[in-house]
């Protein structure tokens, strides 16, 4: 059983989420949360919300002790792109792109019984 949490148009960019997130994946939880809290990167503030959350829903919705739990999946996927104009020289205007991410957090038990045992 897994319990997710979602976090959409989060304001970063899908790649700069991307490298916080593989330095999480596969870490039990009370590792993920000190490299979360101790890298410098701005994702990493609300990856950290995000991981709470996900620890949480697993603990009041499906009964998991918090203790036996580890990151089993987490990926970032673009949202929309505001798109922005800044005036250059000669009257002319550049696009900007500023992107959004939607992450998913996927957080498991480890001593979890494979399907199809007894």
């Amino acid at each position: 059983m897994e319990a997710t949490a979602k976090l959409k148009f989060i304001r970063i960019s899908p790649r700069k989420v991307k490298i916080v997130l593989d330095l999480i994946r596969g870490k039990n939880i009370k590792e993920a949360m000190a490299i979360l809290k101790y890298t410098p990167k701005a994702a990493c503030e609300d990856l950290e919300k995000l991981l709470k959350s996900a620890v949480a829903n697993a603990e009041n919705n499906f009964n998991m002790d918090s203790s036996n739990l580890y990151v089993s999946a987490c990926y970032a996927t673009p949202g929309p792109t505001l798109k922005r104009i800044r005036p250059v020289s000669k009257g002319r205007a550049y696009r900007i792109l500023k992107r959004t991410s939607h992450v998913t957090l996927k957080v498991k038990e480890m001593n979890e019984p494979k399907g199809g045992e007894s």
